[in-house]
């Protein structure tokens, strides 16, 4: 009985460890200075892995978070992905320039959903090709997708440089779900990393995407989850 305990703890992952695979949201459009000054001493107390906020706060994050291990995440032709391929190269190219680290590329749906595959990955190739410092993470909103446009969709984004695939924005009909975690991840093997977003709001539903096949996590309930992983329940 006791070694059987003594092996569910050692499996079991440690808040501090569950913080390094989240990106700690916070993408509401009435999100405040205030509110992401909050989030920013918060993401630093729990060490989260990354803060994912709207290109307007990326300056105030960096300024907030220099000589911390948090990074910072900005999304690229939010919600939709549907911004002219200009505009959202430029969004992505002045991000980089204010601070961030990271960017969060919504995936143009609309050219998905009508087959336009070549002009997904050219816009996907000159955004990853032209922002080169920057770790790339391809939003493919899987609730919008066939099965067999998930599986285009992650070849074409992990083929262009992508080092995440994302399954949801958060703010589409439906967030991440394990089915899709476990479908990206077997295409994409070790070419590519998953993260599961939209929706994840308890450690259950943490663990159950990291053991899926997710390496980051994105949600904006990390304190609750980092304190449900430090209580032990």
């Amino acid at each position: 009985m006791a070694m059987s305990k003594r092996k569910r703890q050692k499996d079991r992952l440690s808040g501090s460890e569950i913080a390094r695979f989240i990106d700690q949201s916070l993408l509401k459009p009435q999100a405040t200075e205030s509110d992401i000054i909050k989030l920013c001493k918060t993401a630093i107390k729990y060490n989260f892995y990354s803060v994912c906020v709207n290109p307007y706060f990326v300056p105030l994050c960096n300024a907030l978070l220099k000589g911390y291990d948090t990074k910072v995440t900005t999304i690229i032709g939010f919600p939709f992905g549907m911004a002219t391929k200009d505009v959202k190269v430029y969004e992505a190219k002045q991000s980089i320039l204010h601070g961030a680290d990271e960017l969060d590329i919504v995936m143009n749906i609309g050219a998905a959903k009508s087959g336009n595959w070549d002009y997904v990955g050219e816009e996907l190739s000159e955004i990853i090709s032209t922002t080169k410092s920057a770790v790339h993470k391809v939003i493919i909103e899987t609730c919008y997708l066939t099965e067999e446009e998930k599986i285009v969709a992650t070849k074409i984004a992990s083929l262009f440089g992508a080092k995440f695939i994302k399954t949801s924005t958060g703010f589409g009909t439906k967030g991440a779900t394990i089915k899709d975690v476990k479908l990206i991840k077997k295409i994409v093997g070790d070419r590519a990393e998953v993260k599961a977003a939209g929706g994840i709001k308890t450690l259950s539903q943490v663990l159950q995407f990291i053991k899926a096949g997710a390496t980051r996590i994105g949600t904006s309930a990390g304190v609750e989850i980092i304190k449900e992983a430090y209580s032990g329940i």
